[in-house]
């Protein structure tokens, strides 16, 4: 089947799989849309129904102090685990470039490891770790001398809850991020870095006016990659404290969940992943133009 020069065989042949990757991403988010602009509880759900409200569900959220904290939280949460996983993941990176062939295979195969642990195993390993009594982390602790840490019940803060988490996900996030910075590392020409070395250049400085430029289109990638994972979070901070304790963990995924599970209100937590949708739409989609700006 051709036109000109032109066969379309390619697209016909990618056709079925385009279509099924569209149906799966966009029905849920068009019902999700839908259900947000509905009146829509567990009446409905059961024997259907539900009327139209236009924005009430939307201006509820908006009016509400607690939609605020969340946003707050999850923003803050955001932020911080991608600057860790960003700032580990290029030192890791760094090294790896710099390390024997051996050695190097040898951190790329426990970084895939690391990568390929299901999340909610990696997650039950973490709650192992950090349990009050036998957990290994505050036996360790102990072991070095901080005695108070003996039976410290990391998962009644919410502080220590939150710095749990952070560590899991940072854990978790770290081996794509890296993998895909060396990779990036290996496309830099020798030349640029022997030239700034001849230059005088320090360690730091060929790092800023070499590696950066050359690689600021895949960070900027990869920080939007790593939003895009940690801001939609759910099964590590549902399965290690479910937003809790106090709500000192509960981002937006985790709060839209709760409303539709704990009160039925499926109309409300449609809006709250609408809007966590848009948020997110929003950062990365200034990121992405200026990244091709660039």
């Amino acid at each position: 089947m051709r036109a000109g020069n032109r066969s379309y065989w390619p697209y016909l042949l990618i056709a079925p799989t385009v279509a099924g990757g569209a149906f799966l991403l966009l029905y849920p988010l068009l019902k999700a849309a839908v259900i947000s602009f509905q009146h829509f509880r567990m009446g409905e759900l059961i024997r259907g129904g539900a009327t139209l409200v236009g924005l009430d569900n939307y201006a509820e959220l908006l009016s509400g102090a607690e939609f605020w904290q969340v946003l707050l939280r999850t923003l803050g949460w955001t932020a911080i685990n991608v600057v860790l996983i960003v700032v580990l993941s290029t030192g890791v990176a760094l090294m790896l470039v710099r390390l024997r062939r051996g050695l190097r295979l040898a951190l790329m195969s426990a970084l895939a490891l690391a990568w390929a642990t299901p999340i909610i195993a990696a997650t039950t390993v973490f709650q192992w770790l950090f349990q009050s009594e036998l957990g290994v982390v505050n036996w360790l602790l102990v072991a070095l001398g901080f005695d108070s840490f003996q039976g410290y019940a990391w998962f009644a803060n919410g502080t220590a809850t939150f710095a749990v988490l952070v560590v899991l996900v940072v854990w978790q996030s770290v081996p794509f991020a890296a993998l895909t910075l060396y990779a990036g590392l290996t496309t830099i020409p020798g030349e640029l870095y022997e030239s700034a070395r001849i230059d005088g250049g320090t360690g730091w400085q060929v790092f800023w006016k070499v590696t950066v430029p050359m690689l600021r289109q895949l960070f900027a990638l990869v920080a939007s990659l790593e939003v895009i994972w940690v801001a939609k979070c759910f099964p590590q901070i549902w399965v290690l404290s479910q937003g809790g304790p106090d709500g000192a963990t509960t981002t937006l995924p985790v709060y839209a969940f709760k409303i539709a599970r704990v009160l039925h209100r499926y109309d409300l937590g449609s809006a709250v992943a609408m809007l966590t949708v848009v948020i997110l739409a929003v950062a990365l989609v200034s990121n992405l133009r200026r990244m091709v700006r660039s």
